[in-house]
């Protein structure tokens, strides 16, 4: 199922692309998805201590916000966390696929959902049935109360319209 609608809003397009969205804040988009991708990565790294392509992709998103890497490169990264949630149990591919989409922001700002919902999926994932939406309010909470000022209205926003292709994961 994508994750990306089929018409982009131009609030998640930079302003170089010709939408709106400033290069400060799609570098706090890319900051937030990568909190979002860390908080969960330790169901991937407590499974598959000897793989870091998770945490290689989260470093190598941080390393784009600090100018120090190309876009090119950071969306490369994507490709590998992906990888390494084929054939994994729910909880630890979710976390990985929430690392690869953190790190595509870089490329695509919207990804910044991907990131996050896949981590709240990580979290009711790992937790009994019965605790299991429980998981996935707290990891949302979590999330949110972690949002940048300057771009919460545009993520709950994003939230709001995009929770149906992203498994209402993000309704209240």
């Amino acid at each position: 199922m994508p994750i990306l609608p089929k018409e982009r809003d131009p609030r998640l397009i930079t302003i170089r692309r010709g939408g709106t969205l400033t290069d400060e804040h799609h570098r706090l988009l890319a900051g937030w998805a990568l909190l979002c991708a860390e908080h969960v990565l330790p169901l991937f790294e407590d499974h598959q201590p000897g793989d870091s392509r998770p945490r290689d992709a989260i470093e190598v998103g941080r390393a784009w916000i600090r100018g120090e890497v190309r876009m090119s490169e950071a969306h490369q990264e994507a490709f590998q966390a992906n990888a390494a949630a084929r054939g994994m149990p729910d909880p630890v591919k979710f976390a990985a696929l929430s690392a690869g989409q953190a790190v595509a922001v870089a490329h695509v700002a919207a990804h910044d959902l991907g990131a996050a919902a896949y981590a709240i999926r990580a979290a009711g994932a790992c937790a009994p049935a019965a605790d299991a939406e429980l998981a996935r309010v707290k990891e949302r909470q979590w999330q949110r109360a972690r949002l940048p000022a300057a771009v919460r209205e545009l993520v709950l926003d994003d939230q709001r319209g995009r929770s149906a292709i992203c498994w209402h994961v993000f309704d209240d």
